[in-house]
């Protein structure tokens, strides 16, 4: 089957024709016979069909050709980047020893039929070290930590908090050692004194102690009711904790703080009493990348002359991780340096330049000058030289973006390690850059010349820096430019806003590029835009035979779609920045969807992300020039025809 034929220019012989004639009317008016036999027609139809025929010629070119072109005006296809995902590693029991993940240890998902795993490489090890209670302690909110080891000791049992709790009061554990990375398990035995909460939902923040000053921890579970009845805690240490020093103990120190998290939220009565607390480590967690590590592989040996190229085993190679060469000498191996170009390569300067899709291995070109001199622009490896790589990383694209606890099966067991899981989505994955998309950015990179001057400028190079978010968009700050992201985030993932929250090195690689690009005296802040949250509360009617059931799901996820950062709007490309929410398209929205009879009404509440706070039933809510429609807690009730 012959392959598809692009259509740069579906124009043809008639409409190139009638186009000219229209611009003989606007530039030539006093040009008024246009009948076939006019000689300048004549001159349009002829000129006409050399067109139609070059523009046919043109849509024959094939894709190989559009790279070279491409190629020749600066423009490399983005390769593929591989999606990391954070693995965490449970224990069977807790162990004496530290327990060791290597790096490079493989991870999967399930085989599902004939579809393969997806496998993820450990990229940093992960030490899981084993601790113990040592120390307790409590904190009021404007006090100092007073130690409470002696009393917890004694069966005293110790008040968490203050005798009337209040915001801020802390209750403090010293571990006998720092656990970077780690899950500890904090298991309690406590007096049901702590009234006035939730137990489900106890208004309290635990922290772990780093060089950063006190950091969130994530609490995977907890199951003693706010300190009110006996259970266990399980809490994931930050990687950046350390020791410390606090009433004049050194320990690895977490935290439990009391804290009204949003108004209205049940706070602490009375300050529950701690009767013992014991604590282990159970697991760790470290991040692994959706790629296949190939390592010292010999691409070739040296012929001794300039512009050589060394083809790898395995393409395309994932972007973002870096790469290195190595080159046999009688001494040893002599490392080479990736460079993006040779231009500032001089003939001493050990250069190679990496073709990330083609996978080669390229090294310096030789100049003739005009004096008959070759100018080198990097060293060339010696005659017979061994070639080698002694790492680098390829696979990379969507399919990393794995929804949450599918990465389960261990390839590469660890002692000690029962189980694993991935507690959140994989992220970063995007596919190499197709040819058709690079055609595109072609024209526009020509245009800014790796220059910011204009809105859209500042989008091509951000997108340059960052392939793997998902919008870019540049808005008017109120001192500057301001460049805000959206990450990308799996389809199959329910709306989450910790998952729309770019990572810090992401925004810190998108300013450094812009900086270095932007115009003398230009403002650039990169941020992530502002996410409005929009609850609606509807009521439908459904079609008689149509379970009500079925069409309430139907709705939340239609619901869920439309208000959708990245995927949600009117054309299903993103909810645009700064629009504006009308009841009126949600109702549109709801009409569409199969079995509803009747969309009876809908109200509008614009709802705070963090707090959970709503405000009052609307027809519209307005969303600044930065900000994006983010679905959050709809209700919906249906009821029959």
């Amino acid at each position: 089957m012959p392959l598809p034929l692009p259509n740069l220019d579906d124009r043809r012989f008639q409409q190139l024709v009638d186009e000219a004639k229209r611009r003989v009317q606007q530039h030539c008016p006093e040009w008024t016979d246009h009948n076939v036999s006019d000689p300048g027609v004549t001159l349009i139809e002829a000129f006409a069909h050399m067109v139609d025929e070059l523009m046919y010629r043109l849509n024959r070119v094939p894709q190989l050709h559009y790279l070279k072109f491409l190629d020749l005006i600066g423009v490399e296809l983005f390769a593929p980047t591989a999606a990391r995902v954070d693995v965490t590693y449970w224990l069977s029991a807790p162990q004496e020893a530290p327990v060791e993940v290597p790096q490079g240890n493989q991870t999967a998902t399930q085989r599902k039929g004939v579809e393969d795993p997806v496998v993820f490489t450990v990229d940093r090890p992960l030490t899981i070290v084993p601790c113990e209670l040592s120390h307790l302690a409590t904190a009021t909110a404007n006090g100092q930590p007073v130690d409470r080891t002696d009393d917890l000791k004694a069966l005293k049992e110790p008040q968490a908090f203050s005798e009337q709790p209040e915001a801020g009061d802390a209750v403090l554990f010293g571990l006998s050692n720092a656990v970077p990375g780690c899950a500890v398990l904090l298991r309690f035995d406590c007096e049901p004194m702590g009234s006035g909460i939730n137990p489900a939902d106890p208004p309290w923040v635990w922290e772990a102690w780093t060089s950063d000053g006190w950091t969130a921890c994530e609490v995977d579970h907890f199951t003693n009711g706010g300190f009110n009845s006996a259970g266990d805690v399980v809490v994931h240490v930050p990687q950046g904790h350390t020791t410390s020093i606090l009433v004049r103990q050194r320990a690895g120190w977490l935290r439990c703080r009391a804290a009204e998290l949003w108004q209205g939220q049940p706070f602490y009565q009375r300050s529950p009493k701690i009767r013992d607390v014991t604590a282990a480590t159970i697991g760790g967690t470290t991040e692994a990348v959706h790629a296949d590590v190939v390592k010292a592989e010999t691409i070739g040996v040296s012929e001794g002359v300039a512009g050589q190229r060394f083809p790898l085993a395995r393409t395309p190679v994932v972007a973002g991780a870096p790469v290195i060469v190595e080159v046999a000498t009688t001494d040893g191996w002599d490392t080479w340096t990736e460079v993006p170009t040779f231009v500032e390569s001089g003939p001493d300067d050990r250069h190679f330049l990496l073709d990330n899709i083609e996978g080669q291995i390229i090294f310096g070109p030789a100049v003739r000058q005009q004096d008959g001199t070759l100018r080198h622009y990097g060293a060339v490896p010696a005659k017979s030289a061994a070639i080698r790589v002694p790492e680098y990383r390829t696979g990379g694209g969507l399919r990393g973006n794995v929804a949450r606890n599918l990465v389960t099966v261990q390839r590469d067991p660890v002692p000690f390690v029962s189980n694993i899981t991935n507690r959140k989505p994989g992220r970063g994955g995007v596919a190499g850059e197709s040819v058709e998309d690079a055609a595109l950015r072609g024209p526009l990179s020509l245009r800014t010349r790796d220059r910011a001057v204009t809105a859209e400028d500042y989008e091509i190079l951000a997108r340059e820096a960052a392939p793997e978010v998902a919008r870019v968009r540049c808005a008017p700050g109120d001192d500057g430019v301001r460049v805000l992201v959206v990450p990308e985030v799996p389809e199959h993932e329910e709306p989450n806003f910790q998952a729309f929250q770019v990572d810090q090195e992401t925004l810190e690689r998108i300013a450094r590029h812009l900086d270095a690009r932007r115009c003398v005296g230009a403002r650039v802040s990169v941020e992530p835009p502002f996410y409005q949250g929009i609850t609606v509360v509807a009521d439908l009617k459904a079609r008689t035979g149509t379970p009500t059931e079925a069409v309430r799901a139907r709705a939340m996820d239609a619901l869920s779609d439309y208000l959708d950062p990245i995927r949600g709007g009117a054309d299903g490309d993103g909810w645009p920045f700064g629009r504006p929410v009308h009841s009126g398209e949600v109702y549109a929205v709801l009409q569409r969807i199969p079995g509803v009879e009747l969309v009876e009404d809908v109200r509008l509440f614009a709802a705070n992300l963090l707090t959970g706070e709503r405000g009052q039933a609307v027809q519209r809510v307005d969303l600044p020039p930065n900000g994006l429609a983010f679905s959050y807690g709809h209700q919906v009730r249906v009821v029959k025809s």
